[in-house]
């Protein structure tokens, strides 16, 4: 009869403390406490799923139990360690919580607490899951946790610390175990592959740290999954086909795809996906990671050793982290993120997969206020670039130019192509931005000629809440400024720049009015109740930095949520004005809502008229007898 195999992880348990891997300070703390004589009678050890508790806990009752110990430098081969490291010693015991987690359980166990060491000088006690255990079953540990016997030492193992009762914890040396780097994790799975003849290429070895998400034991448990399929040798189209993930190619080339702003190619990398077979939610999750490290890269300013693990491209990820801005990988992982938790709640992930990365890719199929705000700045860039001193034309970066980091909108020279814009995009922009793009319209010319640029804010902001339209708008100002740049510098011209977002000097009551829809808005993504009761309110005046806002008389209970919610208005403020306001709510019997609404219908069809060209349409009164069928 065949004698059953120890799987791997089980086989290379480390068996002395200079053989643990990521657990340095926890080590050194143990061995010194050994040394000295100051082993605590209770010690707590947290952190995530294998990353060692259970091992360091086996080398602890090791070194307690070693002939002539307690001693550090005891020897694997010892018998006593031995039979600790297979759990046939009886000085060890080791209890799972979530099985035995009611008081019987515990009352065994006080009971015996008090037998002597078998062979060794101590009786160690692993409590596994130890969050586990019920309310009750704590109660009647704790008096024997606080003051057990002398040769007594329990270690409670827990991947959920919060759940352990204060008092018990109190009682314990707490250790936190940290979760290993891919690094870490690639050199354990390196060394045991060595150990055990396995033949298995970096790459797969770097896919198989990253899908272990930090945990030593998944790592080799799927070292040895891979084993079984395809024999000592593992090839790399193995473990792609295994694991579900994407190489890292695939994963370059995406990326290449949102730093260009190119969204064909972004739904062809979806394609190619889906083609082979991969877990589409597990490539968002690695897609994320990549854009992570961007991030760090950019931050550093170089590439760290541990990221080799994920990237075999070291110069293309340097290079892509040169040309995408901070303010779009964190958009583009927050795209990402909102993806996967739509999957989690039952949505489609490959329809999920394309509408992120086609948000990434195209800014203006993005209605959000975040994304009309990446775009104004922008805008914004374009526009100074234009107006430098010897600017010309070619200067102005276009809608598609790549930025650098920490400067987002701007052009970025470090290479790669530009994304040629494309004919028709400021009417996109408008279109996406709350309406048709006849709502941007320029005053007539007096002489009766062709619209000689401006963009009233009226038409701007009509019917679009404020922040699309001043997108919509700002796209108009940036065409005029494109086809006449002298006609740019002529008085009146773009009325629009007057109140510019970011112009803190010139904000008056009239501008905040203005923008008290974009306001609402940027409120609403934070909370959409106070949004909701802000929209009964308005502001009324405007002394130094003391804005004043109105309730109707009947909203009393609006403007009291609304004073204990004046964080978020005096954040959307901020960011929408540039200024740090103050404001003061008051109730007032006049109409809640300026603008369009307090004019008379006389002068609102004359206004309509006038901007928009419309015409009046009289209906047919059904009840007239004389009206034509």
């Amino acid at each position: 009869m065949a004698v059953p195999m120890l799987s791997l992880y089980r086989r290379h348990r480390p068996r002395t403390f200079e053989e643990v891997v990521g657990q340095d300070g926890v080590v050194r703390t143990l061995r010194n406490a050994i040394e000295l004589g100051k082993v605590h009678h209770a010690y707590l050890f947290v952190g995530s799923r294998g990353t060692g508790k259970t091992s360091m806990a086996k080398l602890l009752a090791c070194a307690l139990n070693a002939e002539g110990g307690p001693r550090v430098d005891f020897s694997p081969d010892d018998p006593t360690c031995r039979a600790i490291m297979t759990g046939t010693s009886l000085d060890v015991v080791e209890m799972d919580a979530a099985s035995n987690n009611s008081v019987d359980d515990i009352r065994e166990l006080r009971e015996n607490v008090a037998l002597a060491p078998m062979g060794g000088s101590r009786r160690v006690y692993i409590l596994d899951e130890a969050h586990m255990l019920t309310q009750a079953a704590w109660n009647a540990f704790l008096k024997t946790l606080e003051e057990p016997p002398a040769h007594v030492v329990f270690v409670l193992a827990t991947t959920e610390a919060h759940k352990v009762p204060a008092t018990i914890i109190d009682r314990c040396h707490r250790f936190d175990f940290a979760r290993p780097s891919l690094k870490q994790i690639a050199g354990v799975l390196a060394r045991v592959a060595g150990e055990e003849g396995i033949e298995v290429p970096d790459a797969a070895l770097g896919l198989i740290a990253r899908k272990a998400t930090g945990s030593f034991r998944d790592a080799l448990g799927t070292l040895e999954q891979l084993v079984t399929y395809g024999g000592n040798e593992i090839r790399l189209e193995d473990v792609l086909e295994n694991l579900g993930v994407a190489d890292a190619e695939l994963i370059l080339d995406t990326a290449e795809t949102l730093v260009q702003r190119d969204p064909k190619g972004a739904l062809l990398a979806v394609k190619k996906l889906s083609e082979s077979g991969r877990d589409e939610t597990q490539f968002m999750r690695d897609l994320a990671a990549h854009l992570r490290h961007l991030f760090v890269v950019q931050t550093l300013g170089e590439v760290p050793d541990s990221f080799a693990v994920t990237a075999e491209h070291t110069d293309r990820l340097a290079t892509q982290a040169e040309r995408f801005s901070q303010a779009e990988i964190i958009r583009a992982i927050e795209l990402l993120a909102a993806a996967i938790a739509a999957v989690k709640d039952g949505s489609e992930p490959h329809l999920q997969l394309e509408v992120a990365l086609l948000k990434v890719t195209q800014p203006q199929a993005d209605r959000s206020l975040q994304a009309l705000m990446f775009r104004i700045d922008r805008l914004e860039a374009r526009l100074a670039a234009a107006s430098a001193p010897g600017a010309t034309s070619q200067d102005a970066p276009e809608d598609g130019a790549l930025s650098p980091p920490n400067a987002p909108g701007r052009a970025g020279a470090q290479g790669g192509e530009q994304s040629p814009r494309q004919p028709g995009d400021a009417g996109q922009y408008a279109a996406s931005a709350g309406g048709p793009a006849a709502n941007v319209r320029r005053p007539p010319d007096p002489a009766g000629g062709p619209a000689q640029g401006g963009v009233t804010m009226e038409a701007a902001t009509a019917g679009q809440g404020g922040a699309s339209g001043f997108a919509a708008a700002a796209v108009a100002v940036v065409e005029d400024s494109r086809a006449d740049p002298a006609e740019s510098q002529a008085p009146g011209a773009h009325r629009l720049a007057e109140p510019s977002i970011g112009d803190p000097a010139d904000v008056d009551l009239e501008r905040v009015k203005g923008l008290w829809g974009a306001v609402g808005d940027a409120i609403a993504e934070q909370n959409a109740m106070v949004a909701a009761l802000l929209a009964e309110a308005v502001p009324v005046a405007l002394e130094g930095d003391r804005l004043t806002v109105s309730f109707p008389e009947a909203a009393a209970f609006s403007r009291k949520k609304a004073e204990a919610n004046r964080d978020l208005l005096l954040t959307a403020l901020r960011s929408l004005t540039g200024r740090g306001l103050t404001v003061t709510f008051e109730l007032t019997g006049g109409r809640a809502r300026p603008g369009p609404a307090t004019l008379g219908a006389e002068e609102l069809l004359e206004r309509l008229k006038r901007d928009f060209g419309a015409e009046e349409i009289f209906e047919r009164d059904d009840d007239d007898p004389d009206s034509e069928d």
